[in-house]
């Protein structure tokens, strides 16, 4: 009873929502020794939730680095993922801040000084962060636009491996955004800080799951 009165809450606000901000964690994660098939439910949730937002004025955050939501259907101007892409190349030892599109660089090593190239992740030793940084620069102008409006926040398997990231400040977004309501929504970690208690929903069920249920039972 208490999950379909979460998915009731979450179709409401929706409803009336003039702003969508997303978060995308670690639950989300494709896993690479996993087949297709297998991979198969997180890829529809995927569409599932763009399904859900698409015409929304919708903003989304991911941690992850799989790059998977580049073969989605959400706007690539409207995400932005500030861990990282594995699919995008760089230095490994950041001689240079070129970042270049997986198989560009035929042979794998840097054309400037012919080290390996690595994923261009927060795994790297040297992260060259300017491959996210434009995105981000659109996020923050974009996040201005959702004070005191009506402004949904859907935290979506994120933990506290990166908080600072989209955890801590989707909570001060809702902190100052008296409009705002937050779905904190994870199988282990939805607790709910106590000064924005009274405008968000803690749901502790796997997420890509719940976004397939409810997308389902709408």
């Amino acid at each position: 009873m208490e999950q379909i009165q979460e998915a009731a809450k979450m179709r409401e606000k929706l409803a009336g929502a003039q702003r969508v901000l997303i978060g995308i964690g670690g639950e989300w994660g494709i896993q690479g020794r996993l087949s297709d098939e297998e991979n198969r439910p997180i890829r529809e949730a995927y569409e599932d939730l763009y399904q859900m937002v698409r015409e929304k004025d919708y903003f989304v955050v991911t941690t992850l680095t799989d790059g998977a939501i580049y073969d989605t259907g959400f706007d690539q101007d409207r995400f932005v993922a500030p861990c990282g892409n594995i699919h995008w190349q760089q230095c490994s030892k950041a001689c240079t801040k070129d970042i270049w599109e997986e198989g560009e660089v035929s042979d794998g090593l840097c054309p400037h000084c012919g080290e390996p190239l690595c994923g261009n992740t927060i795994q790297a030793e040297t992260y060259i962060e300017e491959g996210y940084l434009p995105m981000w620069k659109r996020y923050q102008l974009w996040l201005t636009t959702t004070l005191n409006k009506e402004l949904v926040v859907l935290e979506l398997g994120e933990g506290f491996r990166t908080p600072t990231v989209i955890r801590w400040p989707f909570e001060k977004t809702v902190f100052f955004n008296q409009k705002a309501w937050m779905f904190r929504v994870n199988g282990e970690v939805c607790q709910i800080p106590r000064e924005i208690a009274e405008r968000a929903v803690a749901v502790k069920e796997g997420s890509a799951a719940f976004i397939r249920r409810y997308s389902r039972k709408r």
